[in-house]
């Protein structure tokens, strides 16, 4: 494969993440879901584009014209969803774009299991950085994602992102700049969510938090019992409710869950509200 290619399964605007990446009803998050994926989660909710290829490849040009017709389709900003394999093709068509005027603010939608050395090579060209955090819990990581050392390399990813950008910032409702980080909860693995958020907070207690419901049982979990289910209200009730022990105030949780299908349903109403509102 070339190295001026890059494999895309699907660009649009995307109406279902937190509120000020989405804006109003027109504006929405212009969004490229990026074939490939350097984690394998057993419970990938949209394997197909991750672990089995789907997609097809464009040139680095043509990744520049597709941010230019979402920024033209009045879209809040562009979401950069799994980019990490193909980080540089994708720095040469953000450098590219903002050569030729493009100018709405850049998401890296990633899963945070990321090298630092990575991450520099992206300051100055990425406005809001939007990671998971997925594991407090080393062997649980390594038993569901096939990930080694986790939570050292995705904290001191996050650490990286929020030295490059800060807190969030937002302007008119909209996001501007700044970290998000996202856990999604698993079905019977509190204590995974409440080691991954004890290092969240000893990070920084006012990173924006975004606490996530809709695990649905997909891909390889019949072969792991205790997550082939959904997640207990219960159990996303008690780490919504750790995250306010901490010390966390700022982000959202998810009210709804949602993406049973491959691509999420981007007409859905917001699925988000303040952390604080349970």
């Amino acid at each position: 494969m070339s190295a001026q290619n890059i494999k895309i399964a699907w660009f649009g605007k995307h109406f279902g993440e937190e509120p000020p990446l989405v804006g109003n009803h027109q504006q929405g998050s212009g969004t490229i879901f990026f074939t490939g994926c350097h984690l394998h989660c057993v419970f990938c909710q949209n394997y197909q584009i991750s672990q089995e290829g789907m997609g097809r490849l464009y040139r680095i040009e043509e990744l520049a014209r597709i941010m230019f017709e979402l920024q033209k389709e009045g879209a809040a900003n562009i979401n950069l969803v799994t980019p990490t394999i193909w980080f540089q093709q994708i720095k040469k068509a953000i450098i590219l774009a903002r050569q030729q005027g493009f100018k709405i603010p850049i998401v890296w939608n990633s899963n945070g299991y990321e090298a630092i050395e990575l991450l520099k090579q992206l300051e100055g060209l990425i406005d809001i950085y939007l990671p998971d955090f997925k594991y407090g819990d080393d062997q649980i990581a390594l038993k569901y994602s096939g990930a080694k050392n986790y939570t050292q390399i995705a904290a001191s990813a996050i650490q990286e992102m929020l030295r490059q950008v800060g807190y969030l910032k937002e302007c008119h409702g909209l996001a501007v700049k700044g970290l998000i980080v996202r856990h999604l909860i698993l079905p019977h693995n509190l204590e995974n969510s409440f080691k991954a958020l004890d290092i969240l907070s000893s990070i920084d207690k006012k990173i924006h938090l975004s606490l996530m419901s809709q695990y649905y049982p997909l891909y390889k979990v019949r072969e792991f019992p205790e997550i082939n289910q959904l997640l207990p209200r219960q159990d996303f009730l008690r780490a919504c409710n750790y995250a306010l022990k901490l010390g966390f105030s700022s982000g959202w949780i998810q009210e709804k869950g949602c993406c049973k299908e491959l691509i999420p349903d981007f007409t859905q109403e917001k699925p988000f509200i303040s952390l604080t509102k349970l």
